[in-house]
């Protein structure tokens, strides 16, 4: 054996030996018990960067050593293929998309085989196939005979420069997340999905998913927003329609002073008709996104309309304002304001000098007056008549009460989850399947796939699929529609079809039962709500085509910490920054690791530390895998990433770290190769039994932390063991307890650390693959101690230590506790009245 470690020789032999023998390929077996492990598949930019690297590490790991552990594993992987900017680097690079993609997909695949990730490439699927996107088309038009995908005006976030609608989420302070542009409102005809009619399944289901961080339920039950209130009607003379008003707090009724609708709202837009000055704001007001976030953070502006709405308890009239903070696609585009017991409502109030009146007081009696803020607490009401002296709770059933049987109001569950808008308004995407006839009606398409055109040059100014007759015109006036889905759409369902890829005839097949649901799903916190939850939907949607027979798509989530690293900046006359990659600063640090001094080592000059960020391009702190890859292999790359800290918690990068892998990795080499082969039969002697019970406890601290996957302490223990094994003398009996210790510290890191596992599992003797080796076991004979060490207290403070044999009893154990010198130098002249024994670890003498 190769006394050097030569991590790009024996990674090339491990991966030829997986292809030639598929060893990742994974058919169904009702005999055996399955485990579906998945990633959440990368969209192709061309590159891996180190968290994929660290992601597809993690789910390599469980894969594998679920692998390990019997069970028919399978391991997909696959391209989020469809997107912007695909759009963006086309019209950069002067490309079709779909060339660049496709040609990112080869090298991104070429990266993750070098890394020796064991998926099963035969079920290999990106978005962007004709074969792939067939089946939601086919479901969307499903969905649209069932009235679940419907059209209707709504307002929307459109970016100017993308030329598309970006969903809430996607707008920043006001800006696009890729353009930066400023966002504009805009009325458009959308297609949505009624997930709002799943809206109680999909809160009541989280109660399901015990394998969840309780961080992304809590996150996804919030964002669902169930909550339970009274929808009520304030009347407008003279209007051909009355205000439905929606609130949790019809205890604060008696305290509204005026009402705001959106600007977008009927009565607004009739009012403006006749005031300039109000025209003119319901423009301004069309500036800006429609998120939540901004609503909440933005100065709050409004204008009074003129007319008045009248209460529905007291009759008296209210005044009526259009208000930027309203927005018709939210409830019935008009809220009821009660300044003193909402923190908006009364900075809107006190801005506009509309009158506060105070309607709950603590119940306690403690001040809690509205001069200088909202009280917005619970509490007892007065000031309103009939209602007086209810708590806000009792308030809350009387005033429904009184609603309804004057016909003026009910109560009423509402959600926060609004129905999912899937269309936009560019290239990239796949296409809706929808025929606009020409009589005004719309129609599912009959035929799939809808195929996009993919021989296209994208110049920027909006969707080529509105130029392209070919594409658009059915004859007869019939045309197809120009918008695609929401690359959500397509990620919301991938999971199921891996189960099943060739599937010709159908979605999915009986496949998707023997896989489904997803053992173990891993991906970034940042996709805790939207793509979770649409992938929760689309499985119930699914399920109800009776496509699939399991409630949720995934038992168990994973949401692995960022990747971290230094930044360091120069600021520019400007105020702008030019940020240096850390490798190309030289850093003096302090002797607690402190940065000092930093100076970038092309010109000497200083540079500013800018604190710890995650990896990113524009903070050009980023690791490129394939250097690192290259110097060191790829096991040291994965050992180093699952090394350095527990999945869940971010990693901060450091280059002596991976320094610190390889070495380990080289010294597990050194004593494999001392070793030689693994054909030992001398047992193991006594004097060499402490070593034994150190790599025998060493494994079972490993096999625990492998079930509830701290990764980071199972590479500790196996340092440990090589540690052990490195100091063993060379004589037969030393080589037995290495040849025992190699064959649990290669099973242990073969999840991890592949490549050098399987080449030292074969070429030590053990085995042809360590993937069938089994899973180690410890030895409970080898944990046996023959001694047990005591502290010896007198009085309460420890005064010797000593070691008894294991199976000493009592009174054995407390004549050596006497004997011991120190201890008897303390009793000098005391009398003991009581030992007290606490087995296998203290001896406390009592004596006066």
């Amino acid at each position: 054996m190769d006394p050097q470690y030569k991590p790009t020789q024996i990674e090339t032999e491990a991966q030829t030996f997986w292809e030639q023998n598929d060893s990742f390929r994974a058919t169904e077996d009702p005999s055996r018990e399955k485990f579906y492990c998945l990633s959440m598949f990368p969209y192709p930019s061309g590159k891996l960067h180190m968290g994929h690297v660290r992601n597809y590490t993690i789910g390599d790991v469980i894969a594998r050593y679920q692998r390990m552990l019997g069970k028919n594993v399978l391991q997909p992987m696959g391209w989020d293929a469809f997107g912007l900017p695909a759009e963006n680097a086309a019209i950069k690079h002067g490309r079709p998309p779909a060339e660049w993609t496709y040609s990112n997909i080869r090298d991104m695949k070429g990266q993750l085989q070098r890394l020796g990730f064991g998926y099963d490439w035969s079920r290999e699927l990106a978005t962007c196939d004709p074969d792939y996107y067939r089946w939601e088309q086919w479901l969307f038009t499903r969905l649209m005979e069932k009235g679940l995908a419907y059209r209707k005006t709504a307002t929307v976030n459109w970016d100017p420069v993308d030329r598309t609608v970006l969903a809430n989420e996607q707008v920043i302070d006001g800006k696009g997340w890729r353009s930066g542009a400023l966002v504009e409102k805009r009325d458009i005809e959308q297609w949505f999905v009624r997930i709002t009619d799943y809206a109680q399944e999909l809160l009541d289901d989280l109660d399901k998913l015990d394998g969840w961080p309780d961080q992304v339920v809590t996150m996804q039950r919030n964002w669902i927003g169930r909550s339970l209130g009274v929808q009520m009607t304030f009347g407008i003379e003279g209007a051909q329609q009355d205000l439905e008003i929606y609130t949790t707090r019809p205890d604060t009724l008696m305290g509204v002073t005026y009402v705001a609708v959106a600007a977008e709202h009927p009565l607004a837009l009739h009012a403006a008709e006749n005031n300039p000055a109000l025209a003119d704001f319901i423009d301004e007001c069309r500036q800006g996104g429609v998120s939540e976030a901004e609503l909440e953070t933005m100065e709050k502006k409004g204008m009074a309309l003129g007319i008045d709405a009248t209460h529905p308890v007291s009759g008296e009239p209210v005044p009526v304002f259009a208000a930027n903070f309203v927005l018709m696609g939210y409830g019935t585009g008009a809220v009821m304001a009660v300044p003193a017991h909402d923190q908006r409502d009364w900075e809107f109030a006190e801005n506009y000098g509309i009158e506060k009146r105070q309607v709950i007081f603590a119940a306690d009696g403690h001040d809690c007056g509205i001069e200088k803020a909202a009280y917005t607490e619970k509490g007892v009401l007065a000031n309103s008549e009939p209602f007086d002296g209810l708590t806000s709770d009792a308030a809350f059933d009387a005033i429904a009460a009184w609603l309804e049987k004057h016909d003026k109001g009910s109560r009423k569950i509402n959600f926060r989850l609004r129905d999912w808008g899937v269309s936009r308004q560019r290239y990239w995407g796949c296409p809706v399947p929808a025929v606009h006839k020409a009589d005004g009606s719309v129609e599912p398409a009959s035929e799939f796939p809808v195929t996009l055109p993919e021989d296209v040059v994208v110049d920027g100014s909006g969707s080529p699929l509105k130029k392209m007759p070919g594409f658009y015109d059915l004859a007869n006036g019939d045309q197809r529609d120009t918008d695609t889905f929401d690359t959500f759409f397509e990620s919301s369902w991938y999971y199921a079809r891996y189960c099943c890829p060739d599937a010709d005839g159908a979605m999915l097949d009986g496949r998707a039962n023997y896989w489904l649901p997803v053992d173990q799903y891993i991906g970034g916190i940042e996709h805790a709500i939207l793509h979770l939850l649409y992938a929760r939907f689309f499985n119930k949607l699914m399920r109800d085509e009776d496509l699939l027979a399991c409630d949720e798509p995934f038992t168990r989530l994973l949401t692995q910490g960022m990747v971290v690293a230094e930044t360091y900046y120069r600021e520019g006359p400007d105020g702008s920054k030019e940020w240096f990659n850390p490798a190309d600063v030289e850093v003096e640090r302090d002797d607690k690791g402190r940065a000092l001094r930093a100076i970038a080592k092309d010109d000497g000059e200083p540079v500013t530390p800018g604190g710890i960020e995650k990896m990113s391009k524009s903070k050009n702190n980023g690791v490129d895998p394939q250097t690192l890859i290259d110097r060191y292999g790829a096991d040291t790359v994965r050992l180093y990433t699952i090394f350095t800290a527990p999945p869940d918690q971010s990693l901060e990068w450091s280059d002596e770290g991976v320094e610190g892998a390889h070495r380990f990795l080289k010294r597990l080499w050194s004593v494999s190769a001392k070793l030689g082969q693994a054909n030992a039969d001398k047992a193991v002697s006594a004097e060499y039994l402490d070593a034994r019970r150190d790599i025998h406890s060493a494994l079972q601290k490993a096999l625990y932390d492998y079930e509830r996957q701290q990764f980071n302490t199972v590479v500790s223990a196996c340092m440990t063991m090589v540690n052990t094994l490195s100091k063993l003398d060379d004589d037969a009996s030393a080589r037995a307890l290495t040849q025992e210790g190699l064959g649990i510290v290669l099973r242990l890191l073969a999840p991890i650390a592949p490549h050098i596992s399987h080449y030292l599992w074969r070429n030590l003797g053990f085995g042809d693959n360590v993937l069938h080796a089994g899973w180690p076991i410890v030895d409970e004979s080898a944990l046996v101690t023959a001694t047990v060490s005591y502290v010896v207290q007198v009085n309460g403070k420890m005064r010797g230590k000593i070691d008894v044999p294991a199976d000493a009893d009592r009174e054995a154990i407390e004549t050596t506790a006497l004997a011991n010198e120190n201890v008897a130098r303390f009793l000098t002249d005391l009398t003991v009245r009581k030992t007290i024994v606490v087995p296998d670890k203290l001896v406390n003498i009592v004596a006066n």
